[in-house]
């Protein structure tokens, strides 16, 4: 005999709610947040990132790739800056994004923007070459939402903003979610990632966390 188990509903965790749409919010869950449950406690990402800048081993020149900043015009994956033709005022080079499509050109010792980024290649005591190449782990997602972290980077993720509405995969893309972030009662053994600091956080948008009785969980203190 198959034992299986019914997760939780969409909105299941819902107590109660203002009045109207008051409560709700449509968000975008970033790319890269997995596949999260109806109840996950969310956060807010307020900074992206960029990850490791790894160059090609194989570079003729020693010049280095830095001061990167990114937008929320940029989107997760691997950005390629790739040498296109060395020159006397600087190596010409293209930058292409995650998708495989070209976001900009550039020219070292000028900054680059473009795609989302802004950040300088600059020459070394050797020149580049044609052909010499950087990779740019970009973990974007400015403004979007991903699961509450209470230990995770400091990037808005300690923070719980709110309650995931309905099942959803952000493995490989962004993905558009509903979720309770205001004025609210929620049913705390229907709730991802509730703990302490998160239930103060949720409190303070006004979203009470309900004790759940087994034989009416309404009835909760």
């Amino acid at each position: 005999m198959n034992i299986k188990t019914e997760g939780v509903h969409a909105g299941e965790f819902l107590l109660s709610e203002a009045s109207g749409y008051r409560s709700r919010a449509n968000i975008v869950i970033s790319a890269g947040a997995g596949k999260l449950l109806a109840g996950t406690l969310i956060a807010i990402l307020t900074s992206a990132n960029a990850g490791q800048v790894t160059a090609n081993a194989e570079n003729a020149g020693n010049g280095v790739l830095n001061g990167i900043v990114v937008t929320s015009a940029a989107v997760t994956g691997s950005y390629l800056v790739s040498v296109t033709a060395a020159g006397a005022e600087g190596a010409k080079y293209t930058v292409t994004g995650p998708g495989g499509n070209e976001v900009g050109k550039g020219v070292a010792g000028t900054q680059f923007v473009g795609g989302g980024l802004t950040f300088d290649l600059a020459e070394g005591a050797t020149p580049f070459a044609k052909g010499d190449e950087f990779a740019i782990a970009v973990q974007a997602g400015l403004g979007e939402w991903v699961a509450y972290d209470e230990s995770g980077a400091n990037d808005g993720r300690r923070a719980a903003s709110g309650v995931l509405w309905a099942n959803i995969d952000a493995t490989d893309n962004d993905v558009k979610a509903a979720a309770i972030v205001r004025d609210a009662e929620v049913i705390d053994s229907l709730l991802t990632g509730l703990d302490a600091a998160g239930e103060a956080e949720l409190l303070a948008l006004g979203i009470v966390v309900r004790t759940s009785l087994p034989d009416n969980p309404k009835l909760g203190g």
